[in-house]
């Protein structure tokens, strides 16, 4: 096998077989990363190929210094962008439910669409509150006042898996909730 800095400076340079080396080398190492923050493998694998992408890009300016921290930074970088963009596509879609009727009804419209978003805004309230505790007060901590894992994992005295636990576990039993409220319209 050739020496790491040689198949850097060859990737560097374009040489694809070299860059293939190398993410051969280091696939195991960042997807592991990567599974650190997102758990879903389908996603990893989307945020792997992000990642890949960039080490390609960034590659010419590499500075010689640690190859494998500076992947790992890239891995890690890459995964927060993830999670934050996942953060507020979810607080946006929670957002824009109860927004939807405060800001976009119309009141001199018909009154049954008046009725109706009043109906679909207090149902996504009664489906928040309708949650366990334990479960809603992760949710609100993390998307709504924005606090991290382990701040919240500090707060609660627990671990940050089980913060993450609660979240996802929150996240689903909202949706199946909303569904079930959004259904009956």
């Amino acid at each position: 096998m050739e020496n790491e800095g040689l198949l850097i400076e060859k990737a560097a340079l374009g040489d694809e077989d070299s860059f293939s080396i190398l993410i051969n080398n280091y696939k195991k190492y960042v997807f592991a990363i990567i599974l650190n923050f997102i758990k879903n493998y389908d996603e990893a694998e989307n945020v792997a190929q992000e990642v890949f992408f960039q080490i390609y890009v960034s590659l010419p300016k590499y500075d010689q210094n640690n190859f494998k921290a500076w992947i790992g930074r890239i891995a890690t970088n890459k995964s927060i962008d993830w999670l934050r963009k996942k953060r507020a596509k979810f607080k946006d879609e929670i957002l824009e439910s109860f927004d939807n009727f405060d800001n976009n009804v119309d009141l001199t419209a018909n009154p049954e669409i008046v009725l109706l978003e009043k109906y679909k805004h207090d149902e996504l309230k009664k489906a928040l509150n309708g949650i366990p505790d334990i479960y809603r007060v992760a949710l609100e901590k993390f998307y709504f006042r924005e606090k991290s894992y382990e701040a919240i994992a500090e707060e609660e005295d627990v671990t940050i898996k089980t913060i993450a636990s609660r979240l996802y576990r929150a996240k689903v039993l909202l949706r199946e909730k909303w569904r079930c409220e959004d259904e009956s319209l």
